[in-house]
Protein backbone atom coordinates (compact mmCIF):
# COMPACT_ATOMS: atom_id res chain seq x y z
CA UNK A 1 0.00 0.00 0.00
CA UNK A 2 1.62 3.26 -1.36
CA UNK A 3 1.08 5.93 1.57
CA UNK A 4 2.56 8.30 -0.04
CA UNK A 5 0.07 8.70 -2.65
CA UNK A 6 -1.36 10.82 -0.24
CA UNK A 7 0.94 13.85 -1.26
CA UNK A 8 0.62 13.43 -4.88
CA UNK A 9 -3.20 13.64 -5.42
CA UNK A 10 -3.51 16.24 -2.73
CA UNK A 11 -3.77 19.70 -3.87
CA UNK A 12 -0.59 21.75 -3.33
CA UNK A 13 -2.81 25.10 -3.66
CA UNK A 14 -4.74 24.30 -0.07
CA UNK A 15 -3.88 25.96 2.67
CA UNK A 16 -2.24 23.56 5.02
CA UNK A 17 -5.01 24.52 7.37
CA UNK A 18 -7.35 23.46 4.82
CA UNK A 19 -10.85 21.77 6.91
CA UNK A 20 -10.54 18.17 6.04
CA UNK A 21 -13.01 15.66 6.90
CA UNK A 22 -12.59 11.57 6.28
CA UNK A 23 -15.23 9.60 5.63
CA UNK A 24 -14.60 5.10 5.86
CA UNK A 25 -16.66 3.58 4.08
CA UNK A 26 -17.68 -0.11 5.35
CA UNK A 27 -16.19 -1.62 2.19
CA UNK A 28 -13.92 -1.04 -0.73
CA UNK A 29 -15.50 0.72 -3.33
CA UNK A 30 -15.98 -1.44 -6.88
CA UNK A 31 -14.12 0.41 -9.88
CA UNK A 32 -16.90 0.91 -11.52
CA UNK A 33 -18.51 2.58 -8.05
CA UNK A 34 -15.41 4.31 -8.05
CA UNK A 35 -16.06 6.39 -11.21
CA UNK A 36 -19.44 7.08 -10.13
CA UNK A 37 -18.18 8.87 -7.18
CA UNK A 38 -15.41 10.78 -9.05
CA UNK A 39 -18.21 12.47 -11.19
CA UNK A 40 -20.22 13.15 -7.55
CA UNK A 41 -17.05 14.81 -6.12
CA UNK A 42 -16.68 17.09 -9.32
CA UNK A 43 -20.04 18.15 -9.52
CA UNK A 44 -20.27 18.50 -5.98
CA UNK A 45 -16.80 20.84 -5.68
CA UNK A 46 -18.48 22.53 -8.81
CA UNK A 47 -21.14 23.68 -6.73
CA UNK A 48 -20.03 23.83 -3.37
CA UNK A 49 -20.91 27.22 -1.79
CA UNK A 50 -21.22 29.01 1.44
CA UNK A 51 -23.56 32.07 2.26
CA UNK A 52 -23.64 32.15 -2.07
CA UNK A 53 -19.61 32.50 -2.18
CA UNK A 54 -17.62 29.44 -3.80
CA UNK A 55 -16.01 26.97 -1.83
CA UNK A 56 -12.61 26.04 -2.79
CA UNK A 57 -12.87 22.67 -2.15
CA UNK A 58 -11.77 18.95 -3.01
CA UNK A 59 -13.40 15.96 -2.66
CA UNK A 60 -11.16 12.17 -3.45
CA UNK A 61 -11.34 8.85 -2.62
CA UNK A 62 -8.68 7.12 -1.08
CA UNK A 63 -7.16 3.22 -0.59
CA UNK A 64 -10.83 2.88 -2.47
CA UNK A 65 -12.36 3.22 1.22
CA UNK A 66 -12.01 6.68 2.65
CA UNK A 67 -13.49 9.78 0.70
CA UNK A 68 -11.34 13.10 1.75
CA UNK A 69 -13.21 15.98 1.76
CA UNK A 70 -11.43 19.38 1.98
CA UNK A 71 -12.23 23.00 2.11
CA UNK A 72 -9.61 25.98 2.05
CA UNK A 73 -11.21 28.66 4.03
CA UNK A 74 -8.34 31.18 2.96
CA UNK A 75 -10.67 31.90 0.42
CA UNK A 76 -14.43 31.34 1.80
CA UNK A 77 -15.39 30.41 5.45
CA UNK A 78 -17.36 26.96 5.31
CA UNK A 79 -20.56 27.48 7.08
CA UNK A 80 -23.17 25.10 8.59
CA UNK A 81 -24.85 24.77 5.30
CA UNK A 82 -21.84 24.39 3.39
CA UNK A 83 -21.21 21.40 5.73
CA UNK A 84 -24.47 20.29 5.92
CA UNK A 85 -24.62 20.11 1.97
CA UNK A 86 -21.27 17.89 2.14
CA UNK A 87 -23.16 15.55 5.04
CA UNK A 88 -25.75 15.54 2.31
CA UNK A 89 -23.32 14.11 -0.38
CA UNK A 90 -22.21 11.13 1.54
CA UNK A 91 -25.68 9.93 2.85
CA UNK A 92 -26.11 10.11 -1.03
CA UNK A 93 -23.38 7.94 -1.34
CA UNK A 94 -24.88 5.67 1.79
CA UNK A 95 -27.76 5.41 -0.25
CA UNK A 96 -26.53 4.40 -3.35
CA UNK A 97 -23.64 2.41 -3.16
CA UNK A 98 -25.45 0.52 0.17
CA UNK A 99 -22.36 1.71 2.07
CA UNK A 100 -21.85 2.67 5.53
CA UNK A 101 -19.78 6.38 6.05
CA UNK A 102 -20.37 7.50 9.52
CA UNK A 103 -19.74 4.17 11.81
CA UNK A 104 -17.28 5.67 13.99
CA UNK A 105 -17.02 2.07 15.94
CA UNK A 106 -15.53 0.76 13.11
CA UNK A 107 -11.32 1.21 12.92
CA UNK A 108 -9.51 0.73 10.04
CA UNK A 109 -5.47 -0.43 9.76
CA UNK A 110 -3.06 -1.69 7.68
CA UNK A 111 -2.55 -5.25 8.22
CA UNK A 112 -0.27 -7.75 5.55
CA UNK A 113 -0.56 -4.71 2.65
CA UNK A 114 -4.25 -4.56 3.15
CA UNK A 115 -6.46 -2.29 4.55
CA UNK A 116 -8.63 -3.99 7.57
CA UNK A 117 -12.00 -2.66 9.17
CA UNK A 118 -12.05 -3.73 12.75
CA UNK A 119 -14.89 -2.82 15.50
CA UNK A 120 -13.48 -0.89 18.76
CA UNK A 121 -15.46 -3.36 21.12
CA UNK A 122 -13.23 -6.52 19.17
CA UNK A 123 -9.72 -4.26 19.92
CA UNK A 124 -8.61 -6.03 22.59
CA UNK A 125 -9.07 -9.23 21.41
CA UNK A 126 -7.15 -7.84 18.26
CA UNK A 127 -4.49 -7.16 20.74
CA UNK A 128 -4.22 -9.65 22.75
CA UNK A 129 -3.83 -12.51 19.86
CA UNK A 130 -1.38 -10.14 18.57
CA UNK A 131 -3.28 -9.40 15.12
CA UNK A 132 -2.43 -5.82 16.05
CA UNK A 133 0.25 -3.45 18.01
CA UNK A 134 1.68 -0.17 18.54
CA UNK A 135 3.62 -0.42 14.98
CA UNK A 136 0.16 -1.13 13.44
CA UNK A 137 -0.67 1.18 10.56
CA UNK A 138 -3.59 2.91 11.24
CA UNK A 139 -6.38 5.42 9.98
CA UNK A 140 -6.50 8.21 12.33
CA UNK A 141 -9.66 9.98 10.71
CA UNK A 142 -9.82 12.50 13.72
CA UNK A 143 -7.48 14.60 11.97
CA UNK A 144 -8.83 17.79 10.77
CA UNK A 145 -6.64 19.80 8.47
CA UNK A 146 -4.53 19.04 5.00
CA UNK A 147 -1.44 19.31 7.25
CA UNK A 148 -2.42 16.72 9.65
CA UNK A 149 -3.76 14.67 6.55
CA UNK A 150 -0.65 14.80 5.18
CA UNK A 151 1.53 13.98 8.45
CA UNK A 152 -0.84 12.33 10.80
CA UNK A 153 -3.41 10.31 8.75
CA UNK A 154 -1.65 7.03 8.26
CA UNK A 155 0.33 6.43 11.92
CA UNK A 156 1.34 3.81 14.04
CA UNK A 157 -1.24 3.01 16.49
CA UNK A 158 1.19 3.88 19.40
CA UNK A 159 1.37 7.55 18.05
CA UNK A 160 -2.69 7.60 17.91
CA UNK A 161 -5.49 8.19 20.89
CA UNK A 162 -5.57 3.95 20.54
CA UNK A 163 -2.08 4.04 21.97
CA UNK A 164 -2.67 4.40 26.05
CA UNK A 165 -5.30 1.74 25.36
CA UNK A 166 -3.02 -0.89 23.32
CA UNK A 167 -0.24 0.02 26.22
CA UNK A 168 -1.78 -0.71 28.85
CA UNK A 169 -3.26 -3.84 26.99
CA UNK A 170 1.03 -5.12 26.33
CA UNK A 171 1.81 -4.87 30.04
Amino acid sequence: MDIDILKEHIPADFNDASKVWIYQSSRLFFMSEAFQLEEMFEKFVASWKSHGAEVKGYANLFFGQFIVVMADETATGVSGCSTDSSVRMIKEIEQKFNVQMFDRQMLAFIIKEKTQLLPLSQLNYAVENKFIDGDTLYFNNTILTKKELLENWIIPVKNSWLGKRITSLQM
